[in-house]
């Protein structure tokens, strides 16, 4: 762990309210064990968390930038050099964008390390047990995620799983290796699974939403029978989970969390998602700085392979005749979801683990399922290898703006064919310099 890590121990703004998320001050320190002392503070600190959660440097802009900068169909029309490097996949080590998304990660790892050792400890009457093993199973669930991540994105990283109260209570650990670090994702997933209720909702972690992650990790390990069992949950229980008809009814009209949506983070005008300012055009009040390709644009637009999918991207008027993503457009609120789960992913990801379990017909089913509802005709792919390309491709325009198309080719070894990269070094992140240098025991990736 970093020498300076510990100046972003969890600041938890102490709150009576339960229904929104807190605008958590990520640099400003406390003794959470202080600040943790009753029901209403560890519900806030709960609270808190999800803000880690969506904040700029991970899931409110810049860790899902990585992978669609990276993954070849968003094109960087801004100035500042550290995005201009990712999307030419040309990542050094003192890349800023980088470097914000690993603080913001750790800084996430390091709340819900204060949850998970305070809360059981806590006396409060009015704090159930049903209650503490809510909030300890929630910690559970956004540390594993913030893991995985971690993991698909750097590799075997430091496990920090303690809480973090001076500058030497971590100092002298190690990266673990990748196996390791899944085993801890695995781990905090089993716990979480265990303490969550089975309840259904959009914005927190329930069991439900541990059974989605946990069909998303399995598909990374390869465990194809644990992957489609876990999707089968999420998609059997059709009363709460469904595609909703056409493509964009999951975020046109500004609606929320819609039954498409295992996990999607909430935000208010007091706690924005930076991705508006960043994808929509100067006309309607953003930077457009992050942009569909012509490539893109042009695929999406072809009815035979886009479907209505269109609707992810619009066009301004001329003069400019812009082209821009539409999925965060809720201007000039900014409080657009950040989607981190959608039904879709279930079905794409049965689909995958059924084909690899030489189940083409019931996998051709789950893949024809997304097609529908994108207005596709059904895939008429016959062979394993053509079926697992069509689920690409489905991927590659059902998830353009999500923090999927990197890691997706990375993962199933594409990422040199698609494009064109041989270096197996570059498929990882760089471990960001200002870590490196703040401590020693953190050994850079390999090339950078």
């Amino acid at each position: 762990m970093t020498r300076y890590l510990y100046l972003y121990l969890a600041f938890f703004l102490l709150t009576t309210s339960c229904r929104k998320f807190l605008n958590v001050q990520p640099q400003q320190q406390v003794d959470a064990s202080v600040a943790i002392t009753d029901a209403v503070s560890a519900e806030a600190a709960v609270n808190g968390l999800y803000n880690r959660l969506g904040s700029d440097g991970y899931y409110g802009s810049n860790f899902i930038s990585l992978s669609y900068l990276m993954g070849g169909d968003i094109q960087w029309t801004g100035s500042q050099s550290a995005p201009s490097q990712i999307a030419a996949r040309a990542l050094t080590a003192d890349n800023s964008n980088i470097a914000s998304a690993w603080m913001a990660i750790y800084r996430t790892i390091l709340s819900a390390n204060y949850i998970i050792d305070i809360v059981p400890r806590l006396t409060d009457p009015l704090l159930t047990e049903a209650k503490k093993n809510q909030y300890q199973g929630e910690a559970y669930f956004i540390r594993a995620l913030a893991y995985f991540d971690l993991a698909r994105a750097w590799g075997g990283v430091q496990l920090i799983t303690s809480p973090t109260y001076s500058k030497t209570d971590q100092e002298g650990i190690r990266r673990s290796s990748l196996a390791e670090t899944y085993a801890q994702v695995l781990s905090d997933l089993d716990k979480a699974e265990a303490l969550l209720p089975a309840t259904v909702n959009r914005n927190k972690a329930t069991q439900k939403t541990v059974w989605a992650l946990k069909a998303r990790f399995y598909l990374y390990q390869q465990d194809w029978v644990k992957a489609e069992s876990y999707a089968s949950k999420i998609i059997d229980d059709a009363a709460n989970y469904k595609l909703l008809k056409p493509y964009n009814a999951f975020f046109a009209n500004n609606v929320t969390a819609t039954a498409e949506s295992v996990f999607e983070l909430a935000y208010s005008t007091s706690f924005k998602n930076g991705h508006y300012n960043w994808w929509l055009p100067p006309a309607l009040g953003g930077r457009r700085e992050w942009a569909p390709n012509n490539n893109l644009v042009t695929l999406l637009n072809d009815p035979a392979i886009g479907g209505n999918r269109n609707s992810l991207i619009a066009q301004t008027a001329p003069p400019g005749n812009l082209w821009y993503g539409k999925l965060y457009y809720r201007n000039p609120t900014g409080t657009d979801p950040a989607y981190l789960m959608r039904v879709a992913e279930l079905y794409l990801i049965r689909s995958e683990a059924r084909v690899k379990q030489t189940k083409l017909t019931q996998a051709l089913t789950d893949l024809n399922a997304v097609r529908d509802r994108a207005g596709l005709s059904p895939a008429t792919a016959a062979t394993p290898e053509a079926i697992l390309l069509a689920i690409e491709n489905e991927r590659r325009f059902e998830f353009a703006f999500e923090a999927d198309r990197w890691f997706n080719l990375v993962r199933t070894g594409r990422v040199s064919s698609v494009l064109n990269i041989s270096d197996p070094n570059k498929f990882v992140f760089p471990i960001p310099i200002s870590e490196i240098i703040a401590d020693k025991y953190l050994d850079p990736n390999l090339g950078y």
